[in-house]
Protein backbone atom coordinates (compact mmCIF):
# COMPACT_ATOMS: atom_id res chain seq x y z
CA UNK A 1 0.00 0.00 0.00
CA UNK A 2 1.29 3.34 -0.72
CA UNK A 3 1.47 5.87 1.77
CA UNK A 4 2.75 9.12 0.32
CA UNK A 5 0.20 11.36 2.06
CA UNK A 6 1.02 9.89 5.82
CA UNK A 7 4.76 10.50 5.05
CA UNK A 8 3.90 13.80 4.02
CA UNK A 9 1.68 15.00 6.89
CA UNK A 10 4.70 13.78 9.33
CA UNK A 11 7.33 15.98 6.90
CA UNK A 12 4.57 18.55 7.94
CA UNK A 13 4.71 17.97 11.96
CA UNK A 14 8.79 18.09 11.54
CA UNK A 15 8.84 21.61 9.94
CA UNK A 16 6.34 22.58 12.68
CA UNK A 17 9.09 21.05 15.57
CA UNK A 18 11.80 22.90 13.79
CA UNK A 19 9.79 26.77 14.43
CA UNK A 20 9.45 25.57 18.02
CA UNK A 21 12.87 23.78 18.76
CA UNK A 22 14.77 25.65 21.20
CA UNK A 23 18.44 24.20 20.20
CA UNK A 24 20.74 23.90 17.31
CA UNK A 25 20.85 20.18 18.22
CA UNK A 26 16.97 19.68 18.24
CA UNK A 27 16.54 21.79 15.25
CA UNK A 28 18.87 19.39 13.18
CA UNK A 29 17.55 16.73 14.65
CA UNK A 30 13.63 17.78 13.15
CA UNK A 31 15.29 18.51 9.99
CA UNK A 32 16.97 15.25 9.16
CA UNK A 33 13.18 13.66 10.42
CA UNK A 34 11.19 16.34 8.09
CA UNK A 35 13.41 15.52 5.31
CA UNK A 36 13.78 11.69 5.46
CA UNK A 37 9.78 11.64 5.54
CA UNK A 38 9.71 14.34 2.41
CA UNK A 39 12.07 11.50 0.31
CA UNK A 40 9.55 8.54 1.78
CA UNK A 41 6.58 10.68 0.22
CA UNK A 42 8.50 11.30 -3.21
CA UNK A 43 9.55 7.42 -3.06
CA UNK A 44 5.69 6.42 -2.29
CA UNK A 45 4.31 8.49 -4.97
CA UNK A 46 6.85 7.79 -7.29
CA UNK A 47 6.25 4.08 -6.84
CA UNK A 48 2.44 4.96 -7.23
CA UNK A 49 2.95 6.71 -10.55
CA UNK A 50 4.92 3.68 -12.10
CA UNK A 51 2.25 1.58 -10.99
CA UNK A 52 0.02 2.77 -12.54
CA UNK A 53 2.07 3.44 -15.86
CA UNK A 54 2.75 -0.33 -15.43
CA UNK A 55 -0.93 -1.15 -14.96
CA UNK A 56 -1.59 0.75 -18.24
CA UNK A 57 1.15 -0.16 -20.18
CA UNK A 58 -0.07 -3.55 -19.95
CA UNK A 59 -3.67 -3.27 -21.36
CA UNK A 60 -2.57 -0.89 -23.87
CA UNK A 61 0.03 -3.98 -24.32
CA UNK A 62 -2.79 -6.26 -24.56
CA UNK A 63 -4.81 -4.03 -26.67
CA UNK A 64 -2.19 -3.90 -29.39
CA UNK A 65 -2.25 -7.48 -28.94
CA UNK A 66 -5.92 -7.87 -29.70
CA UNK A 67 -5.63 -6.32 -32.66
CA UNK A 68 -2.42 -8.00 -34.07
CA UNK A 69 -3.96 -10.91 -33.49
CA UNK A 70 -7.22 -10.04 -35.58
CA UNK A 71 -4.82 -8.96 -38.28
CA UNK A 72 -3.01 -12.06 -38.11
CA UNK A 73 -5.73 -14.11 -38.26
CA UNK A 74 -7.06 -12.01 -41.29
CA UNK A 75 -3.87 -12.80 -43.07
CA UNK A 76 -3.96 -16.88 -42.11
CA UNK A 77 -7.52 -16.76 -43.35
CA UNK A 78 -6.63 -15.38 -46.84
CA UNK A 79 -3.62 -17.94 -46.86
CA UNK A 80 -5.41 -20.66 -46.01
CA UNK A 81 -8.32 -19.53 -48.23
CA UNK A 82 -5.57 -19.04 -51.47
CA UNK A 83 -4.10 -22.65 -51.11
CA UNK A 84 -7.65 -24.07 -50.85
CA UNK A 85 -8.16 -22.30 -54.04
CA UNK A 86 -5.12 -24.10 -55.77
CA UNK A 87 -5.46 -27.13 -54.03
CA UNK A 88 -6.13 -29.28 -56.66
CA UNK A 89 -3.24 -27.68 -58.98
CA UNK A 90 -0.57 -28.22 -56.42
CA UNK A 91 1.22 -31.98 -56.32
CA UNK A 92 0.28 -34.90 -54.37
CA UNK A 93 3.41 -34.44 -52.02
CA UNK A 94 2.80 -30.68 -51.37
CA UNK A 95 -0.61 -31.14 -50.23
CA UNK A 96 0.40 -34.15 -48.49
CA UNK A 97 3.07 -31.77 -46.25
CA UNK A 98 0.20 -29.06 -46.47
CA UNK A 99 -2.28 -31.64 -44.62
CA UNK A 100 0.44 -32.86 -42.22
CA UNK A 101 1.29 -29.37 -41.14
CA UNK A 102 -1.84 -28.35 -40.38
CA UNK A 103 -3.40 -31.41 -39.12
CA UNK A 104 -0.12 -30.93 -36.35
CA UNK A 105 -0.99 -27.21 -35.47
CA UNK A 106 -3.71 -28.16 -32.87
CA UNK A 107 -3.65 -29.47 -30.04
CA UNK A 108 -1.88 -33.20 -29.55
CA UNK A 109 -5.00 -35.26 -28.17
CA UNK A 110 -7.26 -33.64 -31.32
CA UNK A 111 -4.84 -34.49 -34.00
CA UNK A 112 -7.17 -37.43 -35.02
CA UNK A 113 -10.48 -35.99 -35.08
CA UNK A 114 -8.87 -32.32 -36.90
CA UNK A 115 -7.20 -34.79 -39.59
CA UNK A 116 -10.60 -35.93 -39.75
CA UNK A 117 -12.37 -32.58 -40.44
CA UNK A 118 -9.26 -30.99 -42.24
CA UNK A 119 -9.94 -34.25 -45.02
CA UNK A 120 -13.76 -33.63 -45.42
CA UNK A 121 -13.08 -30.30 -45.80
CA UNK A 122 -11.29 -30.59 -48.75
CA UNK A 123 -13.14 -33.54 -50.03
CA UNK A 124 -16.32 -31.28 -50.40
CA UNK A 125 -14.12 -28.37 -52.35
CA UNK A 126 -12.38 -30.69 -54.24
CA UNK A 127 -16.16 -31.85 -55.67
CA UNK A 128 -16.99 -28.29 -55.63
CA UNK A 129 -13.44 -27.54 -57.58
CA UNK A 130 -14.18 -30.37 -60.04
CA UNK A 131 -18.03 -29.09 -60.78
CA UNK A 132 -16.35 -26.07 -61.69
CA UNK A 133 -13.86 -27.08 -63.98
CA UNK A 134 -16.47 -29.18 -65.90
CA UNK A 135 -18.08 -25.84 -66.83
CA UNK A 136 -14.50 -24.69 -68.03
CA UNK A 137 -14.61 -23.81 -71.92
CA UNK A 138 -14.13 -26.59 -74.19
CA UNK A 139 -11.26 -24.62 -75.86
CA UNK A 140 -9.43 -25.04 -72.44
CA UNK A 141 -9.95 -28.58 -72.67
CA UNK A 142 -9.12 -28.90 -76.07
CA UNK A 143 -5.79 -27.05 -75.64
CA UNK A 144 -5.34 -29.27 -72.64
CA UNK A 145 -5.64 -32.24 -74.57
CA UNK A 146 -3.04 -31.21 -77.75
CA UNK A 147 -0.52 -30.11 -74.94
CA UNK A 148 -0.83 -34.05 -73.02
CA UNK A 149 -0.70 -35.14 -76.77
CA UNK A 150 2.23 -33.35 -77.45
CA UNK A 151 3.62 -34.33 -74.20
CA UNK A 152 3.03 -37.98 -74.96
CA UNK A 153 4.24 -37.59 -78.37
CA UNK A 154 7.81 -36.11 -76.98
CA UNK A 155 8.01 -38.76 -74.56
CA UNK A 156 7.23 -41.69 -77.46
CA UNK A 157 10.08 -40.11 -80.05
CA UNK A 158 13.00 -40.38 -76.92
CA UNK A 159 12.05 -43.80 -76.65
CA UNK A 160 9.80 -43.94 -73.20
CA UNK A 161 7.38 -45.92 -75.23
CA UNK A 162 7.51 -49.90 -74.55
CA UNK A 163 6.84 -51.30 -77.70
CA UNK A 164 3.73 -53.66 -77.50
CA UNK A 165 4.22 -57.28 -76.11
CA UNK A 166 7.84 -56.54 -75.19
CA UNK A 167 9.24 -56.41 -71.82
CA UNK A 168 12.27 -53.51 -71.28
Amino acid sequence: MFRSQQHREKAAAYGELIKRSSGQGESDKFQKLRDRHSALADNEQGLADNYDSAVNAAEQDRARGLVLAAEEEHVLRCLGAAIIMQWSALPKAMQREIFDTAASVGELLETAALRGQIARFLHKHKHKNDAGRKKASTEDAHRDAKSRAAALSRWDDEGGAVPDGLPR
